[in-house]
């Protein structure tokens, strides 16, 4: 059983995966991105970051391994315990630890832990699918020179070169049509007098017409009484809430929620989820800009280990 494919596992679905007593894995999403040097797209993706101070066990790894390995959960804790033991063991004697699919660790002379992030997946379930795209440059010198050997070969002119220089022929092909149709084309002129001036006079009577028309249709001496229509409300979906702390007992979570709410929090308490835990809120949000926003206040003034979770209620 290894650690690594859960933690994978629950970062498709979270922003923030942490493993007790070693740190907290975090997600951010990068938009797509396009390399015009090197002429290539990149489909959007989550970036994998790692913050060595978010221990705390907040159940969710531990949960999700008892439920995929069909084992107790304190088993689940047990053997993260032991996975964690041998990580600082690699980390204390100075060797590169390994994580697979989500980069490696090692301490550096200054006795900091550096991350590299290493992800071959993208764990973006929105970009599943979508691939690096990359477009060969297009050369517009080499398509020029065919351009001109076509021309050698065939009356059309591609380039603005040769447009140029059969400029003056466009103006004797008109003077040469013109000359040709002078005397019919004084007859058609006056038979178009002739028509506009019809036009005119009926969109006269046409105007007269649609004012009669108008006054008749509008003037009401006696209107019905205006009806109200009933409105529905509409209601407002806050998919995103910035999470305080998951409880197993729904009195201990109505408790916290209580006690946030007496500190001006918007808190409530969530439905139990699959893992058996009433998670508590900070508050609910409609969009992730202001979610985010919100839970990095939190993290800096109140909560440091405050995570982001996506649920329509």
């Amino acid at each position: 059983m290894m650690i690594e494919k859960h933690i994978s596992a629950l970062l498709y679905r979270y922003q923030c995966v942490t493993v007790p007593g070693f740190g907290a894995f975090l997600t951010e999403i990068r938009t797509a991105q396009l390399d015009a040097a090197a002429h290539t797209f990149y489909p959007p993706k989550k970036l994998i970051s790692f913050n060595a101070n978010l221990k705390n066990n907040d159940g969710l790894l531990a949960n999700h391994i008892a439920l995929q390995e069909k084992i107790s959960y304190d088993q689940a804790v047990t053997y993260i315990e032991q996975s964690v033991a041998l990580w600082l063991y690699k980390l204390g004697r100075r060797e590169t630890l390994g994580i697979k699919n989500l980069g490696t660790m090692v301490y550096n002379v200054e006795g900091s832990l550096v991350f590299t992030p290493d992800t071959p997946i993208n764990y973006l379930a929105d970009a599943f699918g979508l691939g690096t795209v990359a477009s060969p440059a297009i050369r517009r010198g080499e398509y020029k020179q065919q351009a001109e050997a076509i021309e050698e070969l065939a009356p059309v002119a591609f380039t603005p070169e040769r447009r140029r220089n059969y400029a003056y022929l466009k103006y004797a092909a008109v003077f040469v049509v013109m000359a040709g149709i002078g005397g019919t084309g004084f007859v058609a002129w006056r038979n178009n007098q002739i028509d506009m001036q019809t036009l005119v006079v009926e969109n006269a009577v046409q105007e007269k017409v649609q004012q009669k028309i108008q006054q008749a249709t509008f003037l009401i001496h006696n209107p019905l009484p205006a009806v109200k229509l009933p409105v529905k409300e509409e209601h407002i979906i806050l998919p995103y809430h910035v999470v305080a702390g998951a409880f197993s007992s729904q009195a201990n979570a109505q408790r916290a929620a209580s006690e946030l709410i007496a500190k001006g929090f918007s808190s409530r308490v969530m439905e139990k989820n699959k893992f058996g835990l009433y998670p508590v809120t900070y508050g609910s949000f409609a969009t992730r800009d202001e979610a985010r926003e919100k839970m990095r206040e939190i993290r800096r003034t109140v909560n440091s280990e405050a995570w982001l979770t996506v649920k329509e209620l």
